[in-house]
């Protein structure tokens, strides 16, 4: 299972082509949920181009429209000049989950793509075995995935979908499940297999909310913004493998990256609009899910800014290694900061706010009225469910009203988990609390 010598790039072939590419779920009678909008790219033979955003970005999404798993809403998928109506026979897909059959043996879970080929039973022992060998599985071909690692099963995952030697290889997010170590051994043996060229693929899409990762792996790096997924900005990676990720060049784009995601989008004036064109609006708290965010953990956050030898001034890129924070983690914690005005993102840095030190230096009861009054001012929704529970006579209103009201910009996972973490928050400021029981938030002795 070996791959002939990468092309040249003058004789590199488009394998996939995006255009005009918007994804929407319709929603009865609200306004429809856009996850992807005017999305293009083109993915080369090649080349590794690597996805990369936060969750909720359409990243996922993008990765099933490609393998026609799901058609788009509008505009058009093309593989290698054709246009995509269905699964594509010459792509294969590597899970975050592993997607292993529990009752198979590693040997019959990497067969399925064969068989489901109809290749004949002696070509598919051989075939598998060799992509099980080329993986690092050899000996393990008879072993069930409850007796692997995680990151054991991943490699099986790998080898099911290596097996079937297509052009393309499409991972959605690989390696996220799998502990740190893990995850850069199978990292590290993947970009080696691929760089010595015996990888039997063409070309790697990967969708990653890791910049590190991305920068180590891919030689594109489309990054995404959120609400609705779009294709902000695109980046040349100019290192050769293996990367050396304490390179001074490697932390420089990594810090880059960074930058990117934490700037903010210009103010619009109308007047530098077409005629009859109305400046966009921008998203309110309302519109924007939050994640799910104790607020023990902010706290903890901006107690660790706020100590020597930070100072209420941190790296973004040196606190995540710090904390051990992915991505998905520490751009929402910086968000929600930034959204109750307790901290700023900053090319590529975050500082705290005088009231975010301010709420660092207080009392227990001093903080509690600091969250009060910044989550009345800076979330609306807020503001809307304490005028409800403070009209109704026995201050109670039922929780489904209010998540009915956020789905109306988001999915309705998204909408329970962003009323979820509003609960919390109210409840350390003694705004109101909530009845699971009863599905209602209301107001107690301490809160009214």
């Amino acid at each position: 299972m070996t791959l002939p010598p990468t092309p040249q790039v003058e004789d590199q072939e488009d394998l996939i082509r995006v255009i005009d590419c918007r994804q929407a779920y319709h929603k009865g009678g609200a306004a429809d949920l856009v996850v992807l909008d005017d999305v293009n790219l083109t993915l080369r033979s090649g080349e590794i181009v690597g996805l990369l955003g936060r969750s909720g970005s359409g990243k996922s999404t993008l990765l099933r429209i490609v393998a026609g798993l799901l058609p788009p809403t509008e505009g058009s998928i093309l593989w290698k000049g054709r246009p995509v109506s269905g699964p594509v026979p010459g792509i294969a897909m590597v899970f975050q989950s592993f997607a292993l059959f529990p009752w198979l043996s590693v040997q019959k879970n990497v067969e399925l793509g064969l068989e489901a080929k109809g290749i004949a039973a002696a070509e598919r022992d051989r075939l598998a075995e060799g992509a099980i060998d080329l993986i690092g599985l050899g000996g393990y071909e008879n072993a069930y995935p409850k007796e692997l690692s995680g990151g054991m099963r991943q490699r099986v995952g790998l080898a099911r979908a290596l097996v079937v030697q297509p052009d393309l290889l499409l991972m959605d997010e690989p390696f996220s499940a799998l502990d740190v170590l893990t995850a850069e051994n199978l990292r590290t043996d993947l970009i080696e297999l691929w760089a010595e060229r015996k990888l039997p693929v063409k070309s790697m899409l990967l969708v990653t909310h890791n910049i590190e990762e991305a920068v180590l792996m891919c030689d594109r790096i489309l990054v995404f913004s959120s609400n609705p997924g779009r294709v902000a900005h695109e980046l040349a990676v100019p290192f050769a493998h293996p990367r050396n990720r304490e390179d001074p060049a490697f932390r420089q784009l990594v810090d880059q990256i960074y930058a990117l995601m934490t700037r903010r989008a210009p103010i619009v004036s109308e007047a530098e609009l077409p005629v009859g064109e109305a400046a966009p609006q921008p998203a309110t708290p309302i519109q924007v899910a939050l994640p799910d965010l104790p607020m023990n953990t902010m706290v903890g956050m901006m107690e660790t800014l706020a100590a020597d030898p930070l100072d209420g001034r941190a790296d973004l890129p040196l606190l995540a290694s710090r904390l051990q924070l992915a991505l998905d983690d520490l751009f929402p914690l910086g968000e929600s900061l930034q959204l109750l005005e307790f901290a700023e993102l900053e090319d590529g840095d975050i500082l705290l706010t005088p009231e975010g030190a301010r709420f660092v230096q207080s009392s227990h009861d001093e903080r509690r009225q600091i969250l009060w009054h910044s989550l009345l001012h800076n979330v609306p929704l807020v503001r809307v469910i304490r005028a409800v529970l403070d009209d109704r006579p026995n201050h109670r209103a039922s929780a489904e009203r209010f998540r009915a009201e956020l789905e109306d910009s988001m999915s309705p996972d998204y909408a329970k988990q962003t009323l979820q973490t509003l609960i919390g928050w109210a409840r350390y400021a003694e705004l109101f609390d909530y009845d699971e029981e009863a599905d209602q938030l209301f107001l107690d002795d301490e809160t009214e």
